[in-house]
């Protein structure tokens, strides 16, 4: 029997494999099978039964394992595959690998057998919680098994501390049992809340009552400005979607965001919450996407990756922060989550929620002509008031470490009214440069066009774009000058600059440099709920989706590089980041204040953003992009290429160029360099494709692609194809 199979190969195509005649009746489309390919051993899935082939069967490789009794994937999830293979114009081998969990792709046993749960020993239910007052992290631990015990995948999605755990057990208070895996769905037959629901105000109701009235396929844009309780109306339409025996898949944009979602879904749910993210070890994923795909997960929380997740009982997918740029792959695969969910819910015949403050302008199209269903919350929910805004003009102002003196007080007033501040600041780092006084030379990487950003605190200059570094160098490559000093700003810099300017008041810094190690970020914003900082200084990482309830002024110090960018995503993205930094104050009972610093005070983005607010900027915005001919009005298709030397890339994009139409409804620009044109030692060009209608654009590539793969011009370059690209970099 000869069988079609797909693997996660570059190969835009399946491969022909032969099965034993006695396996032969076992076999049916979605099944793992292990295979020879080349010298190497590979997974793939059976994507054909039956197949006719031309060549002599001796010819053909034998399965060397079938690892699967049921196909992994339900069928509507194996559909969508299909479906994102041809519309990214990539392999079903890469799409399928893409929605399994990596060690189902390493060959393991997709059935479990028995789950770890952490539980009170017979001694640890008779210790009372005040002996461990002077251990916080035992404390909190132990508090939480009181409750119920838990399971490791709980654990480490909480981000409990090991050593805590570790402590517990060698007291003998804590012990792990082996459970057999039986699954439970008691909750489909009674859903206990734990938690008395907030309550609602009117817009809040209204958004509930009509997302609870729809049946079938739908998809709503919940623009609600930053504090009105989103989350709220998201966990009103869980309890509901739950009482009817259904699961619910929430999608975040960033694993910072998952902890503080699991608490107040653990909080209102007694559930069980699958959670599904990178920084997860490939047993935990694995764990997560059994305990989904059998229904006793009844919510799935998780990153971009976990859109994939089975669900034994669909019900709905919720993207939270559906703007953020994070939902789009930017390596492999280029998928972007949101538009992969909206077709999820299509095949699933599932209801769709988009919640953001600042909807993306491909989303607010498409609510705004109808294709999706618009809500709008435009009051914050509780006592919290608007926030007040201001501008500072720092032109000719003396600054102290990138502050104006007005920020300063301003900062002073909050502080000693015991509030929390939030100055945030998009480049971590000393300073984004190094400087040699005497000859004026900027170190510069050697293998990128980009300078090194100096790092105090690991004495090293790194290279943000390919991860180059060196010790701080004691003298100027140039000139051979010992005064080096760090030119611009950054966290670190300013985290240092704030210890010495309000002593009184302790400084936290959150940036990916403070936040490597597993459970630092979620130990850090437990310490900022406490009180224990008050001065708060971060990158965009601390700018979505976190309540700090005492934070009562934002200062936003350094953007006015974005508003000069060469992508024209780049003032949608300034009026986002914007939005949501200044959407961290005054969300509690205290009002808020934001303040901008900046050099452009006349920009006219500025002034558009600050007194019109996002919501009329995105619609002028879209006015815009149709005058030009830019997406979302415009459907774009970004070829990259990559080459030791900049001819080859321009070379083949050239070649691309010509095999691709060029009328009154369809565009093709380049090849041009990359605004970063060297990266990693190697030259990068772009070639943009653009047409008026979706349809063209997928008919007129399908068809250049066979001729593409067939220039000889592409052996010399790695080049990869980016549909509806969110960054031009």
């Amino acid at each position: 029997m000869f069988v079609e199979v797909a693997l996660a190969v570059p190969l835009r195509k399946s491969f022909t494999y032969q099965i034993k005649h006695n396996e032969s009746d076992s076999v049916c489309i979605g099944l793992r099978v292990k295979v020879p390919f080349g010298p190497q051993q590979l997974i793939g899935l059976i994507t054909k039964l039956n197949v006719s082939t031309d060549l002599p069967s001796n010819k053909i490789k034998f399965v060397n394992a079938i690892l699967d009794t049921e196909p992994l994937l339900p069928d509507n999830l194996y559909k969508l595959t299909l479906w994102a293979s041809r519309f990214y114009f990539c392999s079903q081998g890469q799409m399928l690998s893409q929605a399994l969990p990596v060690a189902l792709r390493k060959g393991a046993d997709a059935s479990p057998k028995a789950v770890t749960l952490l539980a009170l020993s017979k001694d640890g239910k008779q210790v009372d919680t005040s002996v461990l007052k002077r251990a916080p992290a035992q404390k909190r631990l132990f508090e939480a098994l009181q409750q119920a015990p838990i399971t490791i995948d709980e654990f480490n999605a909480l981000e409990y501390s090991r050593a805590a755990l570790t402590a517990l057990e060698q007291k003998r208070w804590l012990e792990r049992q082996e459970v057999p895996i039986e699954i439970d769905l008691s909750w489909r037959q009674q859903l206990e809340v734990t938690e008395t629901p907030h309550k609602l105000n009117k817009q809040q109701a209204v958004a509930v009552s009509v997302l609870n009235q729809q049946q079938g396929y739908h998809c709503t844009l919940l623009e609600g400005i930053t504090g009105s309780g989103k989350t709220e109306v998201y966990l009103h339409v869980i309890e509901t979607v739950l009482k009817q025996g259904k699961q619910a898949l929430v999608l975040v944009p960033e694993i910072g965001l998952t902890p503080q979602t699991i608490n107040r879904f653990k909080r209102r749910f007694n559930v069980h919450i699958a959670v599904i993210h990178s920084g997860l070890t490939d047993n935990q994923r694995l764990d997560a996407w059994r305990l989904a795909r059998s229904g006793q997960a009844a919510i799935i929380i998780g990153t971009r990756s976990a859109l994939f997740t089975p669900m034994a009982y669909p019900g709905l997918i919720i993207l939270d922060e559906e703007h953020d740029a994070s939902f789009k792959q930017q390596e492999g695969v280029r998928y972007h989550a949101r538009d992969l969910a909206v077709m999820r819910g299509h095949y699933e015949s599932i209801p769709i929620i988009l919640g953001t403050a600042t909807p993306s302008l491909e989303t607010l199209q498409n609510a705004l002509n109808g294709r999706y269903h618009h809500l709008e919350l435009g009051e914050r929910a509780g006592a919290a008031q608007k926030v007040k805004q201001g501008l500072i003009d720092i032109r000719s102002l003396p600054l102290k470490a990138g502050m104006s003196d007005s920020l300063i007080n301003e900062m002073r007033m909050h502080l000693d009214a015991g509030n929390q501040v939030l100055l945030f600041l998009n480049r971590r780092g000393f300073a984004p440069a190094l400087l040699c006084h005497e000859c004026g030379h900027l170190h510069e990487c050697d293998r990128c066009d980009a300078f090194f950003t100096v790092h105090k605190g690991l004495n090293e200059i790194c290279c943000h774009h390919c991860g180059n570094e060196y010790a701080i160098p004691k003298q100027c490559h140039q000139c051979g000058s010992t005064m080096l000093v760090g030119h611009g700003l950054g966290t670190e810099q300013l985290e240092q600059q704030l210890t010495e300017i309000f002593p009184k008041h302790p400084v936290v810094r959150i940036d990916r440099d403070t936040t490597r190690r597993k459970g630092s970020l979620e130990k850090q914003l437990h310490a900022i709920h406490k009180g224990e900082y008050k001065i708060l200084v971060g990158t965009q990482m601390l700018a979505k989706g976190h309540h700090f309830p005492d934070v009562t002024l934002v200062g936003l110090i350094d953007v006015d590089g974005a508003l000069f960018s060469a992508d024209f995503r780049a003032p949608e993205r300034f009026a986002q980041l914007y939005t949501q930094v200044s959407g961290r104050a005054g969300r509690a009972d205290k009002p808020g204040k934001v303040l901008l610093q900046t050099h452009q005070a006349d920009n006219p983005i500025i002034r558009d953003i600050l007194q019109h607010g996002y919501h009329q900027f995105a619609r002028n915005q879209l006015t815009e992009r149709q005058q030009a001919l830019l997406p979302p009005a415009w459907h774009m298709l970004l070829i990259r290429a990559e080459a030791h030397s900049a001819q080859d890339a321009d070379a083949f994009l050239s070649a691309v160029a010509q095999l691709l139409p060029q009328d009154k409804e369809c565009e093709v620009i380049g090849p041009i360099p990359a605004p970063l044109d060297r990266k990693a030692g190697k030259y990068r060009r772009q070639l943009m494709f653009q047409t008026k209608s979706r349809l063209r654009l997928q008919q007129a590539f399908e068809q250049a692609l066979p001729l593409i793969e067939a220039l000889p011009e592409q052996k010399r370059c790695r080049w990869s194809i980016d549909r509806d690209p969110q960054d031009l970099m």
